[in-house]
């Protein structure tokens, strides 16, 4: 027979939000801008999606840059070897811990948003959809270029697609689109629709290197 005392010690665990998830305390090392290693665990920060290491977005002007790279710095410089304590939200399919985790006392996955380093992953939860929201208004951080979705870079990476208006690689960025009608036509940068175009390697289009690449691979360039 439970006895009272045990009754009571055991309805007291119950009730404790979190019971049962890991508790993790211990240095920080930055793994990307949204993933991190944290005594000896890997850590996905919960509410937060980040680019990829190597993702690149597109700025005002139709330069490419590495975003994706640049995010992982400011992120190191903020938070890498702080002492950081991460408390399990959840697990994700390739069995990593998702958790919010603080280190100085800041919110990590708060402070990337709201820095306009990360974006909130509203699939899975709101949490910093009003961040943000905020750091949208003044285009701070990665709100000021054009940025494919981290969640749909991933999976054209998986698939060996590429669907969207940046370039995987900064330096083949000339656009080899295929109209209605079929017709195999590039776009450089400086040209009329350059930055509306899109490109969706699924239906054969592809990005080039170079003029002479494109028109090797029976593209004829834009006309404006």
């Amino acid at each position: 027979m439970v006895n009272i005392a045990s009754a009571a010690l055991l309805a007291s665990l119950l009730c404790v939000p979190g019971y049962g998830a890991a508790d993790v305390a211990g240095r920080m090392d930055i793994v990307d801008g949204d993933t991190a290693h944290v005594a000896g665990q890997t850590i996905r920060f919960f509410g937060i999606d980040a680019p990829e290491a190597g993702q690149t977005c597109q700025n005002a002007d139709g330069g490419i840059w590495a975003c994706g790279k640049w995010v992982t710095e400011r992120t190191r410089a903020r938070f890498q070897g702080k002492q950081a304590r991460c408390v399990e939200v959840d697990r994700d399919r390739y069995g990593r811990i998702v958790a919010r985790c603080t280190a100085d006392g800041t919110d990590v996955g708060r402070w990337l948003v709201q820095e306009g380093l990360a974006f909130a992953y509203r699939k899975y939860a709101m949490d910093y959809d009003l961040d943000e929201k905020r750091a949208a208004i003044t285009d701070k951080g990665l709100h000021g270029s054009l940025v494919q979705d981290p969640a749909a870079f991933r999976a054209a990476r998986v698939n060996g697609q590429s669907t969207g208006r940046v370039a995987p690689d900064a330096s083949c960025a000339i656009k080899g689109n295929i109209s209605s009608k079929g017709v195999r036509i590039y776009h450089v940068r400086g040209q009329e629709h350059y930055e509306r175009t899109s490109i969706n390697t699924a239906k054969g289009e592809r990005w080039f290197c170079s003029d002479a690449e494109a028109r090797a691979a029976g593209w004829r360039k834009a006309k404006r």
